[in-house]
């Protein structure tokens, strides 16, 4: 079906209402003592949703433009909006059909209010294909900035057989062990969601690859990443953290948490990227 025309009464309605119903607290904001704002402030939600307070404005006035998809994804994304939300959100907008890949980078909105309290901790939103939605700061810091990519590399999994890159973070001796756990990972993930799924075309995508045609063929199912986890920054060395995990089953998304030990010489290193934040480690 055609994208249709925008139905631009309807999306100031829409927007003005979910404005007004989010609290500060609902995205990781101090509400301050002198709010007199009822909901979020326009700023706010143009900052939220990574566009202009201007051109928020002239939307819920019923007087801008069409958002293009992409454009409405990140409203979607910024208003916490549910999976159904977002479908009236584009259709609001005019656009009757969701390019896939903006459909699976709509994160949970409960995923994503657990990690607006989390933004001293490292801590990213994974979707079902290794993805990397979103990050804490300090997340950057450990990890780099694993949000930028397109296509295929979009997946952490592609990117860890294509991009040589994408493993020197990690303990030289776990590389082998990492391989073998995202082969079988993805191999259940293809066999869930069938043919022409991402994770089935990801499967083709990396047919080529030697390492991943090895592991493939050897069929293993059923492994699992280990809790404890050794990564190696660039300026810091060797951090052991732990890493918890919080599913929502419904997206298939998860938030990762990493934490280390207190008293050790890692939860040391891991206070130090947080304070110093990613100005100082991003780019390393």
């Amino acid at each position: 079906m055609a994208d249709t025309a925008l139905d631009g009464d309807g999306l100031a309605d829409f927007l003005r209402g979910r404005r007004a119903s989010l609290q500060p607290e609902d995205v990781g904001l101090r509400r301050g003592t002198r709010r007199r704002t009822i909901g979020l402030r326009r700023e706010e939600v143009a900052e939220l949703c990574d566009m202009s307070a201007d051109y928020l404005a002239r939307l819920e006035r019923g007087s801008g433009s069409q958002p293009s998809q992409q454009m409405a994804a990140a409203i979607a994304r910024g208003l916490r909006l549910t999976p159904d939300e977002r479908d009236h959100l584009f259709l609001l907008c005019g656009h009757r059909l969701q390019a896939r890949h903006l459909r699976e980078a709509h994160i949970s909105p409960g995923l994503l209010r657990v990690m607006d309290r989390l933004q001293d901790t490292p801590a990213q939103i994974m979707g079902p294909v290794g993805e990397t939605l979103q990050q804490t700061p300090p997340a950057v810091a450990l990890l780099g900035d694993e949000t930028h990519h397109t296509g295929p590399a979009r997946s952490a999994l592609y990117r860890w057989f294509t991009d040589p890159t994408a493993r020197r973070r990690y303990l030289p001796e776990d590389h082998h062990q990492h391989s073998r756990v995202y082969v079988s990972t993805l191999r259940a993930g293809a066999a869930a969601q069938g043919p022409g799924s991402s994770a089935a075309l990801l499967v083709a995508d990396l047919q080529h690859n030697e390492e991943f045609a090895e592991l493939w063929n050897r069929h293993e199912v059923g492994l699992r990443w280990r809790s404890a986890k050794r990564f190696v920054h660039p300026q810091i060395g060797r951090i052991d953290v732990y890493c918890q995990t919080l599913l929502d089953p419904e997206q298939g998304q998860s938030l990762l948490i990493f934490t280390a030990t207190p008293g050790t010489d890692s939860h040391e290193k891991l206070a130090l990227l947080t304070v110093l934040g990613t100005d100082t480690f991003a780019g390393s």
